[in-house]
């Protein structure tokens, strides 16, 4: 057969023909090397974050991200550092039909387009998923009929990214509607005037409605009227005829009927209900109904000690770290459910309320169905997170308290500190780790407790990642100068390779060169003990951080 490699060819002229689809899961840090490949491959990643080399071109990929490599294109994936990879590779064979001959087709599929939509990529992943589940058997007839369902995933593809422009256009106008919904659900409002206000025939439109939100319009509007009736039952001590008109019910029976479908219960029930519980709106904009005084927590973030320096009580957690001597005598009876998040291990922990620090819409979707799930942002500053778990966890007097008391004795600290720290003095925090690469922290980790208005400053390139409200960056090493500050705190980490990195770079011209270097500003700090942002460290380097700095005086 005849190697041909062609920049573009009609889709008519084309066949697909099914090689392998291989799940690829791995650690965070993880580097592939350098690779090519002598098959059309496509790249579909299902979660994790970091970068994707195509020939000269980099990407960076993320949850949801699908990626078409022609032929001999050479590729690299590495791994962020925040947490692991899944991604499916799946290979196949192009072969395009000519009046002369048949020949296998080696060049690009979605012209010009390395990166490939796919609307939605769940029904995409069932897809792959579904195609690695089946294995490859001897009967002719179950391998034809694996090639099918490969040819609608092909399909599907190739309808999202050959008329790109038109179907985007129709997605966009099927979300405005949905938003148009969402604000005027107490009128009344047919699927024959949403689909008018999108301009599209309704058939279509329900159609994109359900791949969008995975409910007929109808029912969505039904849902999102019972939501909002919860509220005005729970804070409104109006009839329920008034309620359920209040929420576009003309019909009081109707509204009855069709909240205990739903909720399961009559409105009446739920108000009695729910009068011991409280509706609270999370970190990604979810409202959630969670328990007044929950019994059993699971605080799945890196910032548990905000929990225990309020005084909760946790059944399960999932960033214990066995090295933290500060929680060491707080965590004995704490399980650890895994990172990421182990199912099975948080229902047989049977919470009630479920904290979870990440903005992860498939991991919520199904820790949600075990209990009552709120989002967290663990990277916001500290007194946002003990007021937020204060008014969650009906602690708030003891998150006044705590807050009050750290900051009278952060304050005296920095004050104790004037005669070592010059006035507007910066400081920075860098690390090393996963393959000799460099980071410097933002508002996660030891410099959160750095930069405070009578204490250090950062340097105008960490305020760029403050700002951005990032937990650290990645840096070239070469770039330490613009972020090294007036001191520097360099984190040892616990992993060999890394610390000699570190060795490494302190041997060098560069770091010599560096006025924290010169001056003797150089605070080298264990990484496993106290590069953690949470409440209870925080507090505990209000004694260490003195002593580091006049140890260096």
């Amino acid at each position: 057969m005849v190697l041909q490699k062609q920049n573009e060819a009609p889709l008519r002229s084309l066949l697909f023909q099914l090689s392998d689809v291989e799940r690829i899961e791995q650690s965070v840090g993880w580097n592939s090397g350098q690779q090519s490949t002598s098959f059309h491959t496509l790249l579909v990643f299902k979660y994790g974050k970091g970068t994707l080399r195509l020939n000269e071109n980099i990407f960076l990929i993320a949850p949801d991200k699908c990626y078409s490599i022609a032929p001999g294109t050479s590729f690299q994936i590495e791994n962020g550092y925040d947490n692991a990879i899944q991604l499916y590779r799946i290979s196949f064979v192009v072969i395009q039909m000519t009046n002369k001959h048949p020949h296998t087709y080696t060049g690009e599929i979605f012209p010009g387009r390395e990166e490939i939509l796919s609307f939605p990529f769940s029904r995409l992943i069932r897809l792959v998923e579904s195609l690695h589940m089946e294995q490859i058997k001897e009967d002719d007839l179950e391998w034809f009929q694996r090639q099918m369902r490969f040819q609608e995933l092909m399909g599907f593809l190739l309808e999202h990214n050959l008329h790109f422009e038109h179907s985007t256009s129709l997605t966009q106008a099927v979300e405005y509607t949905i938003q148009y919904l969402r604000n005027n659900y107490m009128h009344n409002i047919t699927v024959k005037q949403l689909a008018q206000l999108a301009n599209i025939s309704q058939w279509r439109y329900t159609s994109i409605f359900q791949e969008l939100t995975g409910k007929k319009p109808l029912h969505f509007l039904t849902e999102v009227r019972i939501n909002h009736s919860k509220q005005l039952l729970l804070n409104s001590k109006e009839p329920l005829r008034e309620i359920a008109s209040q929420v576009g019910f003309t019909d009081e029976y109707y509204f009855n009927r069709r909240f205990r479908q739903i909720s399961g219960v009559t409105p009446k029930q739920y108000a009695r209900t729910m009068s011991r519980s409280t509706l609270v709106r999370d970190w990604t904009g979810h409202e959630v109904e969670i328990p007044a005084q929950p019994q059993r927590i699971i605080y799945y973030g890196e910032t548990f000690g905000d929990l225990l320096a309020l005084g909760v009580k946790a059944v399960g957690s999932g960033f214990l770290s066995d090295k933290h001597a500060l929680f060491e005598q707080l965590t004995h009876n704490v399980q650890d459910v895994g990172f990421p998040i182990s199912l099975d291990k948080t229902m047989k922990l049977k919470p009630d309320l479920i904290i979870f620090a990440s903005a992860d819409e498939r991991q919520y979707s199904q820790v949600s169905r075990i209990a009552p799930t709120v989002t967290f942002n663990s990277f916001a500053p500290l007194t946002e997170r003990l007021q937020t778990l204060g008014n969650w966890l009906g602690r708030k007097r003891e998150a006044e308290q705590w807050l009050e008391d750290y900051h009278v004795k952060a304050a005296a600290m920095w004050q104790q500190l004037r005669v070592y720290i010059k006035p507007q003095e910066t400081a920075s925090v860098f690390i090393t780790g996963h393959g000799k690469r460099w980071f410097v922290m933002g508002t996660s980790g030891l410099s959160s407790a750095l930069y405070h208005p009578c204490g250090f400053q950062p340097v105008d390139k960490i305020s760029e990642v403050l700002n951005a409200g990032q937990g650290f960056a990645e840096i070239s090493p070469a770039n330490l100068p613009e972020y090294a500050g007036d001191r520097i705190f360099m984190l040892l980490p616990a992993e060999g390779n890394a610390r000699q990195t570190v060795e490494e770079m302190m041997s060098t011209a560069l770091w010599r060169s560096l006025p924290a270097v010169k001056n003797g500003h150089v605070h080298m700090v264990e990484a496993e003990q106290w590069n953690y942002s949470d409440a209870l460290t925080r507090e505990k380097l209000l004694e260490i951080l003195p002593q580091l700095l006049v140890q260096s005086s």
